[in-house]
């Protein structure tokens, strides 16, 4: 809550039910965001017109099981599949299918694995050929919003002045964010407290403190925010067909900011197209 004293012990859970952990645990943290990170660069080059989202589902259930690592998603509340995969106006949850990919098309893949027991969770945008230009200050925006939301990341700071830095950037470049969706804590469970809002207003919610593991995801959508689950129960996409990016990193606060666990080896988080 605003206010609440920091309390420099680890290995605990705060008031707001927020666990604390120990230094070594970051360790497993990079381990685990950094291959989920890896598989998302290996997968890019199979992005292009024709192919289809099970093509890429099936290539990343196969880095996971030859890594030794295990799906988070492969059974998780009855899914299926090892990644989601949601294109253009879908927001989140999209379901791997022989959905064919056509050119111009944008889509997020999101991948979770678990390592030693510590998840690694990330998504990132791809497009399939040419980019309209939309698509592109799309994705753009996006991006940023990510990375502003990040830089809020600091111990004494509030998870209202993470969400309000996305929420002001992308609305002064007059696009919306899904309010529907957050970010979550994890570590070694897939979601845990707190949920963390892509929107908000500074100095409120729970005081960030060192050790904190949580992801940033925020969906951004080119219309309006509303979105709607599918008669799947998994698919969410926006109610106005607008074209729908999101960008996920897994990241722990540190002392004096925070480490990403899921950074791109290959440099290819954003822009993941020619």
């Amino acid at each position: 809550m605003k206010g609440h004293a920091l309390d420099n012990s680890r290995g605990r859970t705060t008031k707001d039910g927020i666990r604390i952990f120990d230094d070594a645990d970051f360790i497993g943290m990079r381990a685990a965001g950094q291959l989920a990170a890896q598989i998302l660069d290996e997968v890019a080059p199979l992005v292009v017109p024709g192919v289809t989202t099970e093509v890429l589902d099936g290539f990343i259930t196969d880095r996971v099981a030859q890594s030794g690592a295990v799906s988070a998603t492969i059974g998780y509340r009855g899914y299926q599949h090892a990644s989601c995969i949601s294109v253009n106006h879908v927001v989140c949850h999209g379901i791997p299918s022989s959905k064919v990919i056509k050119d111009g098309d944008i889509l997020n893949i999101d991948v979770t694995v678990i390592v030693d027991g510590w998840f690694g969770d990330t998504s990132r945008m791809y497009v399939a050929g040419g980019l309209g230009r939309k698509a592109e200050r799309l994705l753009e925006v996006t991006h940023d919003a990510l990375m502003k939301g990040i830089q809020a990341v600091k111990p004494g700071a509030t998870f209202g002045d993470v969400g309000a830095a996305i929420q002001t950037f992308v609305e002064g470049n007059r696009m919306s964010v899904v309010r529907d969706f957050c970010g979550h804590g994890l570590g070694r469970v897939f979601h845990a407290p707190p949920n963390v809002l892509h929107f908000g207003r500074p100095g409120t919610g729970a005081v960030l403190e060192a050790g904190m593991f949580f992801t940033i995801e925020p969906m951004v959508n080119l219309g309006r925010p509303e979105t709607k689950v599918l008669a799947d129960e998994w698919t969410a996409v926006t109610r106005d067909k607008s074209l729908s990016a999101q960008f996920e990193h897994s990241i722990g606060v540190t002392a004096d900011g925070c480490e990403i666990f899921t950074l791109s080896p290959g440099d290819k988080f954003y822009p993941t197209f020619a």
